[in-house]
């Protein structure tokens, strides 16, 4: 018996889809820290309270010392956050992560990031195409127009039949999402590509996950307690009189969700 027991795996690793979002840090100062996130936790705690996030220092001008970083780390967790990582920089970056104890970590499966600049931010963007040849001048569209949708990711669209269970979280990697049945309060679906819901949302949908703007969220029965496009959200305590129960779409305008009625 002793023999066979023996011969088992101690463990079984795997490497999945992580939630982490990333606290991007604009500048030193601790307190200022942990009171922006305590507010953020306030304002949805389902969402933030005890959320996994990476601490981003890429935007200082230059990398604080091990003792400042410890005092960042320890206003992430008296806000109400569990920071686990460092994000992937320079060398100096890696070593300090070493130094800490805390891995570093290249890329994030959702970052979230207000329309008003708030501290937590998807990751930076690719570097911008060469700009092409001037067009004729045209007429100005409406300010609030929904720009074209996009043409979707290659692959087919990912199909999920009935109810997607709280605590429950699907992902479409590269590729749009489909969903028939509802979404219930506190379970997840995300997709690189635009997100489609015949049903009911009432938890969180995120589409563009890897930074698509384009991406779309077309859903049948709004109750959500968040939608995100490309890391720019809203979050609802109170689904405003209007759209509660309405068929909606979503969409990014700039650096603003815009949601309205199909």
């Amino acid at each position: 018996m002793n023999a066979r027991m023996d011969t088992q795996e101690a463990c079984d690793l795997r490497f999945g889809q992580v939630g982490i979002a990333n606290v991007r840090i604009k500048r030193i100062d601790a307190a200022a820290l942990c009171e922006e996130l305590e507010r953020r936790v306030r304002t949805a705690p389902q969402l933030f309270s005890r959320a996994a996030v990476v601490l981003d220092l890429s935007h200082l001008l230059h990398l604080p010392d091990d003792g400042t970083v410890d005092a960042l780390l320890e206003a992430v967790r008296s806000a109400g956050m569990l920071p686990v990582g460092l994000a992937y920089g320079t060398s100096e970056v890696d070593a300090l992560s070493q130094r800490m104890g805390l891995p570093l970590i290249a890329k994030f499966r959702a970052a979230y990031e207000p329309a008003d600049g708030g501290s937590i931010a998807p990751p930076a963007p690719a570097a911008a195409a060469p700009a092409p040849a001037p067009e004729p001048p045209r007429r100005a569209e409406p300010v609030r127009q929904e720009p074209a949708p996009a043409a979707g990711p290659a692959l087919g669209a990912q199909h999920v039949d009935g109810t997607v269970r709280s605590g429950q979280q699907v992902y479409a990697r590269d590729r749009d999402l489909v969903v028939t049945g509802t979404i219930a309060n506190a379970a997840e679906v995300i997709a690189d590509g635009s997100i489609h819901i015949y049903g009911s949302l009432r938890g969180r949908a995120m589409a563009g996950a890897q930074g698509d703007e384009k991406a779309r969220i077309y859903i049948s029965n709004f109750h959500a307690e968040l939608v995100a496009i490309a890391g720019h959200y809203r979050v609802f305590e109170q689904i405003p009189k209007d759209l509660e129960g309405q068929s909606v779409r979503c969409w990014l305008e700039g650096e603003k969700l815009l949601i309205a009625k199909l």
